[in-house]
């Protein structure tokens, strides 16, 4: 059986939300997860699931696994051109799951145009291009834990 909605903390949430000036805000507790994101409009989209346990994750036999030649993947830890993580957090390519991404390879930019979001301590981050030009390559996914001077998006 489902929980019932928290209005009241939805409401609180939102309130933190407008004092603080956040784009973006997380909740979880044992009985539920709620995450509200401010919309351009200015309204609010909450979403709200309760928790449930996660099935344990089943072990792949070794003749089931494919063996695929490690690839070896370039290095930009050191690079001009990479927009780099400003803090450890998960990164977003959009502001919602609904949008479509801030950009894609092949896309040009400006300085400063924001290129994906970090989440940290439950608040939503711009990250921002620290440089015009085409975006090459974008490094990460949507969801995926970054750490801080992690290279993002490359642009050249």
């Amino acid at each position: 059986m489902a929980n019932p909605i928290d209005t009241k903390t939805i409401s609180k949430l939102a309130e933190i939300l407008d004092k603080n000036q956040l784009t973006g805000l997380n909740y979880e507790d044992e009985n539920c997860k709620i995450s509200l994101s401010r919309e351009n409009v200015g309204g609010y989209v909450p979403t709200y699931a309760p928790i449930a346990a996660q099935p344990a994750p089943v072990a792949a036999t070794p003749s089931a696994v494919a063996e695929e030649p490690a690839k070896e993947e370039e290095d930009f830890s050191n690079s001009p051109n990479a927009v780099k993580s400003p803090m450890v957090g998960v990164v977003y390519l959009s502001s919602n799951p609904n949008s479509p991404t801030y950009v894609k390879e092949g896309d040009t930019v400006e300085v400063g145009d924001t290129v994906c979001l970090i989440e940290a301590m439950k608040t939503f981050n711009p990250v921002k291009a620290h440089k015009g030009g085409r975006v090459t390559k974008i490094l990460v996914e949507t969801g995926e834990p970054v750490e801080y001077g992690e290279p993002l998006i490359i642009i050249e």
